[in-house]
């Protein structure tokens, strides 16, 4: 029988490319997303396609439960992938930003990934793999909610794996870099929500730097930016290694931040980091 696993955040980018990558190497995929309408297109693309909604602790559930009724309670892989953006300076975000972004990035992962260790200490064996990201291993300006997110993603992944190394159940950080996706469009609405840029101190910066990246029609690529397949490879190589690394680098922005983070003084990678 196929091996079974359970892909978040499957609408678009990483997770979308994640859910077909899989099951074209034959892997059972359950493609998850936050909204009906892409579940919907997700099944009419041949995916066995879910909705779960990480800020809705019963959503959580129900998928899971959804998931185990259809492979009669056994599940090989959780890849933990929906995450969003709120972009805005740290002095300008608001604790119900930051709590909204929490609800998301970390407890729906951590609330889904408690709820599947059960079945997988009874089957014996598992991978659980979560997606965190560049900005996990150092800080960007503009971006302090998810970079708390991700910070706080990478400490909750690396005591969970501690902790099961008494178990056959494996627990992976990925990390990419920058990677083709919607990412920062679907971030406009939490921004637009949240950040009251023009009463800000920053007014000026925002108009200058901020505003015009996040509204831009993208052109081409950034530096160093892969495609979401890149991803896929590297949760395939984590899932057909019994005893993967307990991290996975993607692009080459990830693997020179995690250098530099290693070697340099913290003055000057905050230098470096702040001339984005």
């Amino acid at each position: 029988m196929a091996k079974s696993i359970l892909i978040t955040g499957c609408s678009s980018g990483i997770g979308y490319d994640a859910a077909h990558g899989l099951q074209r190497a034959g892997w059972r995929v359950f493609a998850a997303c936050r909204q009906t309408k892409d579940v919907e297109r997700l099944r009419s693309e041949g995916l066995n396609a879910l909705q779960l909604d990480y800020a809705d602790e019963a959503s959580i559930r129900a998928a899971l439960d959804h998931v185990l009724t259809q492979t009669g309670g056994t599940l090989d892989a959780l890849y933990n992938n929906g995450a969003f953006a709120c972009p805005g300076a740290a002095e300008d975000l608001p604790r119900g930003a930051l709590r909204e972004i929490f609800e998301v990035n970390l407890f729906g992962y951590h609330d889904l990934t408690r709820l599947v260790i059960p079945v997988m200490r009874a089957q014996g064996h598992g991978h659980i793999i979560n997606c965190s990201s560049v900005l996990g291993l150092v800080a960007a300006p503009w971006r302090s909610a998810y970079n708390a997110s991700k910070f706080a993603l990478e400490g909750l992944t690396d005591t969970l794996r501690l902790e099961m190394r008494d178990t056959n159940i494996q627990v992976v950080l990925l990390e990419p870099g920058p990677v083709t996706s919607r990412i920062r469009a679907n971030s406009v609405p939490y921004f637009e929500k949240w950040i009251d840029w023009e009463s800000s101190p920053r007014a000026q910066q925002y108009r200058d730097s901020l505003i015009p990246r996040l509204y831009a029609q993208k052109e081409g690529k950034d530096m160093f930016e892969l495609p979401p397949s890149a991803v896929t490879a590297k949760v395939l190589r984590i899932l057909n290694t019994p005893s993967p690394r307990p991290r996975y680098y993607v692009t080459t922005a990830t693997y020179i931040m995690g250098t530099l983070r290693r070697i340099l003084p913290t003055r000057m990678l905050d230098w470096l980091l702040a001339k984005g």
